[in-house]
């Protein structure tokens, strides 16, 4: 008896149909982007389940886009090109590209491109896919009302496809253990550590253009602005910066780095300034403009740094004062602070300012 093809039925059994799965890589590539994005905003491991969702679509992704390319491969000839089928081929290299940066990465991988590396590549790849997944969607859209109800084969084959993403998920930590791989360091956010507890001696970043001059302490001074009782300024020698916290910065460059942080507790400062009933958001803004809110409540666990692990802040790292704010990423800890102001809403150009506050 001739011993059946294991592989191909394998295969035939998980693949869904032609529709099914254009659409499924569609879903499929709308749930890695907004995972994606929402992850650059996690900091504490409640959020964690984020991540495994992101890395768990990116691995079924790959499952999917081998079944797209395996039905498509005969048609993509030189001789059949056309634009349609170039933008397809495009957004499958592209697609394989955030895939692979992504999987090089968990299993211990770097690259230096600069200011950047594998983690900003693979961001920067994986924002790239759904421009190029549009400009597919012009050519070859179908309508989902047309795809076929499969029913119970449908749901048993994305059941198959998911669940063998979350072993595959799961067996890449076990791996990374085993042979004890940069990637078994690292955080649930796929942060490693960097520079903890050495002062200023972890990386030094700055979120999109943001590069200030050195800003002289003689020259520098706090303003307290917004719905507060009474608004002041206050400049260096005025602080009381004995407040003391530990805090992880986790920052989406790819590294965290865990530090005792010196400095004016935020809540000392708001008691001093008395802030209005209607007050909820405390903005820090930095001299070039960049500034991001928390909660009035979270706000009175942060503290603005002047010195970390004992030293006083070197201006990389945001000196003369930079926001510690636990359980919030990186570039949520504002750098080189000029001004806390309180208010009753969250400024809807805040948004943008973090993307054009260095220009």
């Amino acid at each position: 008896m001739r011993r059946p093809d294991w592989p191909a039925s394998i295969i035939e059994i998980l693949e869904p149909g032609p529709r099914v799965l254009d659409w499924s890589l569609a879903v499929s590539v709308l749930v890695i982007l907004g995972t994606g994005l929402y992850s650059l905003i996690v900091g504490r491991p409640a959020g964690a389940w984020v991540f495994d969702v992101h890395a768990i679509a990116g691995i079924a992704l790959v499952a999917l886009l081998a079944f797209k390319l395996r039905r498509v491969a005969p048609r993509v000839t030189p001789d059949r090109l056309t634009l349609p089928r170039v933008l397809s081929l495009s957004l499958a290299l592209l697609t394989a590209a955030a895939l692979a940066t992504g999987l090089w990465w968990v299993l211990g991988g770097s690259l230096s491109l600069g200011p950047w590396g594998l983690l900003n590549l693979h961001i920067g790849l994986g924002l790239l896919v759904p421009v190029v997944l549009l400009a597919h969607l012009r050519y070859r859209f179908h309508d989902p009302r047309d795809v076929p109800n499969r029913g119970r084969r449908t749901a048993l084959q994305y059941a198959g496809v998911v669940g063998l993403a979350g072993l595959a998920w799961r067996g890449q930590r076990v791996a990374n253990q085993l042979l004890d791989t940069a990637g078994a360091d690292r955080r649930f956010t796929g942060s490693r550590a960097e520079g903890s507890n050495d002062g200023n001696a972890f990386p030094v970043t700055s979120w999109m253009a943001d590069d200030p001059d050195p800003i002289d302490i003689d020259d520098w001074d706090l303003a307290v602005t917004g719905r507060v009782a009474d608004p002041t300024t206050l400049d260096f020698q005025d602080l009381d910066t004995t407040g003391q916290q530990r805090a992880l910065l986790d920052c989406t460059s790819g590294w965290y780095s865990e530090h005792d942080w010196q400095g004016l507790a935020v809540a000392d400062l708001l008691d001093a300034v008395e802030p209005a009933d209607s007050a909820q958001w405390v903005q820090c803004r930095s001299v070039t403009g960049y500034r991001w809110s928390l909660p009035i409540e979270e706000a009175k666990s942060a503290l603005l740094a002047t010195r970390v692990d004992g030293e006083a802040l070197s201006h990389g790292h945001g000196a003369p004062m930079r926001l510690v704010a636990p359980g919030r990423r990186g570039f949520q800890w504002v750098k080189w602070v000029v001004e806390v102001r309180v208010t009753k809403r969250r400024e809807v150009g805040e948004s943008v300012a973090i993307f054009v506050s260095g220009l």
